[in-house]
C-alpha cells in the first residue's frame, strides 16, 4: 500500500548513575556517541592497536573528547565480562525522551524507517529490552504514549545495556492520533496480536513501517488495534501460547527486518 550482569562480589558496577553519565561500548555505538556530541570521554583498554580504533580516537580528540588508556584489568572493570566491547568504552549522558514535536522533523530525512510503538508497556524491565532489541535490529527509534508507560529511569536504562543512549525515544500524547498521522504520511502500520491469522511475510513492508507492541498481559488497546493496517502474530510450536512483550519484540523486529533486507549490515558490537 502506497502512503505518503550480575557482578562477582568486589567489582566495580559498571554504570554509575548516581554521577550522571552511562557506559557505551563497541566501536560503532561509541562512533554514534562522538558524532552526536554526547560522549564526555573515551576509555581504550591498553595494547589495543587495530587500526579502526586508531581511526576513532582520532575523530574523539578532533571533537575534544578526553581519551584515557586504561590498563587491562583496570578497564574489564569497568565492562561487563559478557560484552564484545572491542576495547573502547564512550561515557556518555544520558539521552531524554523526546517531544512529540520533535517527531516529525526527526523522521523527514530518513529514508523507509522501522519505528517499534509500544502501546502500554509498563514493566521498565520490558522496556529495556524492548529498546535494545529495538537497537540491535535497526529500528530508527521507538514511540511510546505519554500515559501507561514504562519511565525511561535506571532500570530501564540498564537493561538496554546502553541502547536507550543510542535509539531516539519519543512519547505523545495520543498513540492512535500519532500512528494515523504516521500513516497519512506513507507508513504501513502492523500491529502484534496472539490471535490474529495474518504472517510476517504478508505484513513486511518495503517502505517506512511501524510495528506496534501491546502492553503486558492485556496486549493491544481496542483503538490502537483498530488503527493497524494488518494483524500479525508468531506461530508457536512448543505448547506455550505466548511470550513476554520483550522476547516477542526481538522474535518480530527481526523477522520483519530480515524479510525486509535490513540486517546484512549487522555489527559484532555492544553495549554496556
Amino acid at each position: 500500500m502506497s502512503r505518503r550482569p550480575y557482578k562477582p562480589a568486589g567489582r566495580p558496577p559498571p554504570h554509575d548513575f548516581g554521577s550522571g553519565h552511562v557506559l557505551v561500548g563497541g566501536m560503532h555505538a561509541v562512533r554514534a556517541l562522538i558524532e552526536t556530541g554526547r560522549a564526555r570521554s573515551v576509555l581504550v583498554r591498553a595494547g589495543v592497536r587495530e587500526a579502526r580504533l586508531t581511526a576513532l580516537l582520532d575523530r574523539a580528540h578532533a571533537h575534544g573528547i578526553r581519551i584515557q588508556e586504561l590498563a587491562t584489568d583496570v578497564f574489564d572493570q569497568q565492562a561487563p565480562l559478557d560484552l564484545n566491547h572491542q576495547g573502547i568504552l564512550a561515557e556518555a549522558r544520558p539521552q531524554d525522551v523526546q517531544p512529540e514535536n520533535a517527531l516529525a522533523p526527526w523522521l523527514e530525512p530518513l529514508k523507509n524507517p522501522l519505528l517499534l510503538v509500544l502501546d502500554g508497556v509498563t514493566d521498565p524491565h520490558n522496556f529495556g529490552a524492548c529498546l535494545r532489541s529495538a537497537e540491535a535490529f535497526g529500528c530508527a527509534g521507538v514511540i511510546v504514549p505519554k500515559d501507561g508507560s514504562a519511565p525511561l529511569n535506571q532500570v530501564a536504562r540498564k537493561t538496554a545495556s546502553g541502547a536507550a543512549e543510542l535509539i531516539p525515544i519519543f512519547r505523545v500524547t495520543n498513540l492512535a492520533r500519532c500512528l494515523r498521522q504516521l500513516q497519512q504520511d506513507g507508513f504501513w502500520v502492523v500491529g502484534a496480536a496472539g490471535e490474529a491469522s495474518g504472517s510476517l511475510a504478508q505484513a513486511a513492508h518495503q517502505g517506512p513501517m511501524v510495528v506496534v507492541m501491546g502492553g503486558e498481559g492485556s496486549g493491544l488497546r481496542r483503538l490502537t488495534r483498530e488503527t493497524c493496517d494488518s494483524l500479525v502474530s508468531i506461530p508457536m510450536a512448543g505448547r506455550i501460547e505466548s511470550l513476554n512483550v520483550s522476547v516477542a519484540t526481538g522474535v518480530l523486529l527481526y523477522g520483519i527486518q530480515s524479510l525486509r533486507g535490513q540486517l546484512g549490515h549487522a555489527h559484532p558490537e555492544g553495549v554496556v
